[in-house]
């Protein structure tokens, strides 16, 4: 049986991250995709934002690896010609009500040591007069980013480092050998064509993104109670068929989990706004509808409008949909992202990251970082 020193589970932005950062400490890597091309999941259906770090509790694994992933994602766009732009963003209330909210957010962001700038009604008016709001927390850096040219950047390096890419190759399930993956484990799976195949590896990295929850119930070892049941919620995008009401990202005052249908720029100068939250009753993220329902055009147009009241008719258009792998219910609040390596299950060369929505495209290359340094601590 062939036997490799790191196989990661999963192609999107975080399994390429992760799998480079392993490559670059010196470890043979494969790297094992079911879909036949890179990221065709979450992090192909994002909304390409480079997030700054307002919404994330001080101290969590979100706001550390967001703040310090934002930083490496622009240090690494720029020197491996990854196509990016810090164009700002507006965090706006459209009532009084909401300005504790952004009063909140702004000592947030402060704990976390990320610049931002309250603006009256008046200062937001004379930026993008088209806005209508009480007043707005502007994040100087926050920026958009090409999501496919950074995942071939980072593809291209494990390349070079001597990684392998698998695609079409599924992950079915996998063993500890020796005591509690002291000796590495078996991994099994099988090609899109029904061919089964094995591998031992040393260490074992859950980067499967929609997946993610599966995969974990599929390793032996670690108690299967442990895992979160999965949930899945869509997000919808309208593009914008008309001028854009303002130069930078808006984005309407947070509610916890979803940031709200927001304006965002693709670096064509593309507007889009989106995503809203949709619940799926589902449980096999293989059967997942990714076609835009319409039909939701109307609610996007009311919400839109409490702060761009200017907002044309019939000025949206279906763009696209993704879903986000959650591991909370809808009343209950956003958990931190899952990194679990060897010192919470107790067992060696296995690390699972679990619930990497949003921020993980901004965090993806401190994520990798994260996933060595919890192989290395134990």
């Amino acid at each position: 049986m062939e036997r490799v020193g790191a196989l990661v589970v999963g192609a999107g932005v975080v399994g390429l991250a992760a799998a480079r950062a392993l490559a670059r400490a010196g470890r043979e890597v494969v790297v094992l995709e079911r879909e036949r091309a890179i990221g065709q999941g979450v992090s192909s259906r994002s909304s390409e934002v480079i997030h700054a770090g307002l919404y994330y509790p001080p101290g969590s694994l979100k706001a550390r690896l967001c703040v310090q992933g934002k930083h490496a994602l622009l240090d690494y766009a720029a020197r491996a010609g990854v196509a990016h732009r810090i164009c700002g963003k507006l965090v706006v209330a459209t009532e009084d009500a909401q300005l504790p909210a952004l009063e909140a957010l702004q000592r947030r962001a402060e704990a976390n040591g990320v610049p931002v700038h309250w603006r009256s009604a008046d200062e937001v008016r004379r930026r993008a007069p088209a806005l209508r709001v009480q007043a707005a927390l502007a994040s100087p850096t926050t920026g958009i980013v090409d999501s496919h040219g950074l995942m071939q950047a980072l593809l291209g390096d494990l390349q070079r480092a001597g990684g392998l890419l698998a695609l079409g190759s599924v992950f079915e399930g996998a063993e500890p050998l020796g005591r509690a993956g002291q000796g590495g484990w078996r991994v099994r799976g099988r090609t899109l064509q029904g061919e089964a195949f094995a591998l031992q590896a040393d260490v074992l990295i859950n980067a499967a993104g929609l997946w993610a929850c599966h995969v974990a119930r599929a390793v032996a070892g670690p108690d299967p109670a442990r895992w979160p049941q999965p949930r899945y919620a869509k997000g919808h995008y309208f593009a914008l068929r008309a001028p854009a009401p303002a130069d930078c990202l808006v984005y309407p005052a947070p509610q916890d989990a979803w940031l709200g249908i927001h304006l965002t720029l693709d670096l064509a100068g593309q507007v889009r706004f989106g995503p809203d939250l949709e619940w799926l009753d589902a449980d096999d993220p293989a059967r997942l509808d990714y076609a835009v329902d319409e039909g939701r055009r109307a609610a996007f147009v009311q919400a839109i409008r409490r702060y761009w009241p200017g907002l044309p008719q019939a000025a949206l258009s279906p763009a696209y949909a993704g879903v986000r792998l959650k591991i909370h219910g809808p009343h209950e609040p956003a958990p931190d992202f899952r990194v679990e390596g060897p010192a919470e299950h107790a067992h060696a060369g296995l690390v699972h990251l679990l619930g990497i929505e949003s921020p993980g495209l901004t965090a993806a290359l401190a994520l990798g970082e994260e996933v060595v340094r919890r192989l290395a601590g134990a």
